[in-house]
C-alpha cells in the first residue's frame, strides 16, 4: 500500500455485533452528506460498516446486524461443538448478497478510497488493502473471519486471511503513517476500555498451533490495541484525534442478540454523530 498524500482519515473499528453503535454514527452520516475525508481504514465489522456507508445504503448495516447476524443460521455453539463454524460467514454472505447486496459500483464510484485490514495467518501480519470492484465482497468476509469460530481463512492476493483485528484492531497509527494529520476514529467500546492479556494464553497457542505466527498475534492483540488506545489519547503533536465513543452504559457485547439492546446501541451511535455534526 503506497504512501498517499491524504490530511484526514476515517478508523473504524471492529467487535461484531458492537459495530451496532457504527451503524448508527455511519447512518446519521449518510443524513447529513457528511464526508469530509480523504481515505478510510476499517477493520472487521467497521469494514461493512464503512462499505455500507460509502455507497450510501442507509441502514444496511443496521440490518445485517439486528436481524440476519442474530439467526440461528448464523450463530449455533450446538454446531460448532460438532465441529462446524461458530459464526457461519458462508451461510450469512450468501444470503446478504442476494438479499440485500452492498452496491459496489457506488461504493467505487464515490472518490473516498477504502482499506480493509485483514490478518495474514502464515505470518500474523496486518495487511491494509484496498477494495476495488472485484476484491470488496470476499475483503470484507476475510476481515470478519473471526478464528476458530469461523473455520475457514479467505484467500486475498494468494494467502490466507482472518480477522484484521487479530494483528491491529484500530489502525490509527498506520492512517497517520500514511500522512493524515486529522484522524476520526470511531470505536465500538467506551474509550477508556483497555484490553486485558489471555488468562489462557496455552489454550490460543493449542488450538492455532498449525499457525504459530498468528497464535503468537492473538496473544500480543491486547498489547497492540492498548498502544493504539495510547496513541489516541497522546497523538503526535502534528496529529489531531477526533474519537467518536460509545457511552459508559453501552449495553451491546461482541455476541449480543438482543433486539432492544441491539436498537439502543444503534441509536447511541445517531445521538454521537449529531454532537460531531453541528447542525446548520
Amino acid at each position: 500500500m503506497e504512501k498517499a498524500s491524504v490530511q484526514h482519515a476515517l478508523v473504524v473499528e471492529g467487535g461484531a455485533m458492537r459495530g451496532i453503535f457504527s451503524a448508527g454514527v455511519l447512518d446519521h452520516f449518510i443524513d447529513r452528506q457528511f464526508l469530509p475525508f480523504d481515505f478510510c481504514i476499517g477493520v472487521s465489522a467497521g469494514s461493512t460498516s464503512l462499505a455500507s456507508w460509502l455507497a450510501n445504503q442507509k441502514k444496511r448495516t443496521y440490518n445485517v446486524i439486528t436481524d440476519y447476524s442474530c439467526r440461528p443460521e448464523f450463530i449455533s455453539v450446538k454446531r460448532f461443538l460438532r465441529g462446524g463454524h461458530w459464526l457461519d460467514l458462508d451461510w450469512l454472505w450468501d444470503i446478504t448478497i442476494d438479499e440485500i447486496p452492498i452496491d459496489t459500483d457506488k461504493l467505487h464510484q464515490q472518490l473516498v478510497p477504502l482499506y480493509v485490514v485483514t490478518t495474514d495467518i502464515n505470518t500474523g501480519l496486518a495487511h491494509y488493502i484496498r477494495s476495488t470492484p472485484d476484491n470488496i465482497i470476499e475483503l470484507l468476509k476475510a476481515s470478519c473471519s473471526v478464528p476458530l469460530a469461523y473455520r475457514h481463512y479467505p484467500i486475498i492476493n494468494n494467502m490466507k486471511m482472518t480477522d484484521g483485528g487479530v494483528a491491529d484492531s484500530i489502525p490509527v497509527e498506520k492512517a497517520y503513517q500514511l500522512g493524515a494529520k486529522e484522524i476520526t476514529v470511531i470505536l465500538s467500546r467506551p474509550l477508556g476500555y483497555e484490553k486485558k492479556p489471555s488468562r489462557i494464553p496455552w489454550l490460543t497457542k493449542r488450538f492455532l498451533a498449525q499457525y504459530p505466527h498468528l497464535a503468537n498475534a492473538a496473544l500480543l492483540r491486547s498489547e497492540n490495541y492498548n498502544r493504539s488506545i495510547a496513541f489516541i489519547k497522546t497523538p503526535p503533536s502534528d496529529c489531531k484525534i477526533n474519537v467518536i465513543a460509545p457511552p459508559a452504559n453501552f449495553p451491546v457485547g461482541r455476541l449480543t442478540t438482543d433486539k432492544l439492546k441491539l436498537d439502543i446501541g444503534y441509536q447511541m451511535g445517531l445521538d454521537a454523530a449529531k454532537r460531531i455534526i453541528v447542525e446548520p
